[in-house]
């Protein structure tokens, strides 16, 4: 479509298709077009129609590629007619093409580029690669392949349904599991205020995932932009995401309600946030609290994060968990160079963090090289590439020791990741 097209052969199409009548026209229309040729009925009945009105000359002229002035014209007398069914959905995707020489020719076309498609679906498969290696301890290895599929449809103007849909294949074993729905919720966008309902992603903003990247099922209501505040109320499943601190025997649904407060000024990014979880799961977590006492967490969290250019980025953030005695806070650091973006081929960046991770405090950080090992203190480095565009590969070293026993402990994390 971004190309002039033939206009006796557009013509011809959108009579097959449907978009005009398919009755014979009895009198010959234009003079270039003779009565045995093969598409004299078709431009006829578009003539008859008012689709196409040739040139003053009496001239069709079906030889000549139009332009996409032209083919507006069409698409928009096309649109007069009002088709049905499929029909429909062939003319909303050439008004979509052709929107802004629609929007020149006064025709409304804002909804529907939106409407011609009310599902769409994006994608990403990722291969991981993981070994995690501790003293006194045998290696942990994870070979695995990722296809995760993030169907998202239209409701109306303020509505969408979002939903991730996730299945794994462990490449060691040759085993693939189950397609799983990881979330499915409704968002309500306006003016000054989101709201989201269902089970969604539950990201930690404002201290960059230190305490949570994961999901939980309830509500979320978002104010602002450059000053945000946000709420969050619901049920979060310890064992279902991608945490692995909290180690829970009974109640594995936890009372959750949190509170960010964030700014984002350009360069520099500052958040405040406050957690609370309910469960009598966590009296089961190792080392949590004296004599299994607690059954709560609450967790008030930090973070900020500064730009000094276009290629130096320095971020920090810090937690504690009042109801914690063991291990009560969490801290991470990172300074990052530059920064790999997956549109952008042969971009690149590389980071080096200190982190200070207790399972009592972060119950599911978004560190790769955590997410399954978070209980121990050292320095990761890491690297990110993009070869070719949508493709993004990565690679994290992890090493230090366990905050409980003092061994020693290392994770070498790679990734790679296919979007569509």
């Amino acid at each position: 479509m971004k190309k002039a097209v033939v206009s006796l052969s557009v013509s011809v199409a959108a009579l097959t298709c449907g978009i005009v009548g398919t009755a014979n026209a009895a009198t010959n229309p234009f003079s270039d077009v003779s009565a045995d040729h093969w598409a004299y009925d078709a431009v006829a009945q578009l003539k008859a129609d008012g689709v196409i009105e040739g040139y003053g000359d009496d001239t069709y002229r079906g030889g000549r590629s139009i332009t996409r002035y032209e083919m507006a014209q069409m698409v928009a007398k096309a649109m007069s007619r009002h088709p049905q069914g499929t029909d429909k959905a062939l003319v909303d995707r050439l008004a979509a093409e052709f929107s802004d020489e629609l929007n020149s020719l006064g025709v409304r076309v804002a909804n529907l580029e939106r409407n011609a498609d009310m599902v769409k679906w994006t994608g990403e498969l990722r291969y991981i690669y993981k070994s995690d290696r501790h003293e006194n301890r045998r290696k942990n290895d994870l070979n695995r392949a990722e296809l995760r599929l993030f169907p998202t449809a239209e409701v109306n103007d303020h509505w969408k349904i979002k939903t991730r849909l996730t299945t794994r294949v462990n490449l060691r074993d040759d085993t693939a599991g189950n397609v799983q729905v990881t979330y499915a919720y409704a968002e309500g966008k306006y003016k000054n205020f989101t709201v989201e309902v269902g089970k969604m992603s539950n990201y930690s903003t404002n201290d960059d995932g230190l305490v949570l990247d994961d999901f939980f099922s309830g509500a979320r209501l978002t104010f602002g932009s450059k000053l945000q505040a946000v709420l969050e109320a619901g049920r979060w499943n310890m064992t279902t995401g991608n945490g692995a601190g909290a180690e829970f025997t009974r109640d594995n649904a936890a009372n959750y309600q949190g509170l960010q407060l964030n700014y984002n000024g350009g360069k520099f990014f500052g958040g405040l946030g406050y957690r609370h979880f309910g469960s009598e799961g966590f009296r089961d977590v190792i080392n949590y609290s004296k004599n299994n006492s607690e059954d709560a967490a609450s967790v008030v969290s930090v973070g900020a994060n500064y730009r000094f250019d276009k290629n130096w980025n320095l971020s920090g953030a810090f937690a504690k968990n009042s109801k914690a005695d063991f291990a009560p806070s969490s801290h991470s650091i990172k300074l990052a160079y530059k920064g790999a973006k997956r549109s952008a081929p042969n971009t690149w960046g590389i980071h080096a963090a200190y982190r200070y991770i207790s399972k009592n405090v972060t119950f599911a950080p978004t560190y790769e090289t955590m997410f399954t090992e978070n209980h121990r203190k050292g320095w990761e480095l890491g690297v990110q590439y993009v070869p070719v565009k949508n493709i993004l590969a990565d690679a994290f070293y992890f090493q230090g020791k366990t905050l409980d026993t003092n061994l020693d402990t290392k994770t070498l994390y790679g990734r790679v990741r296919w979007y569509f």
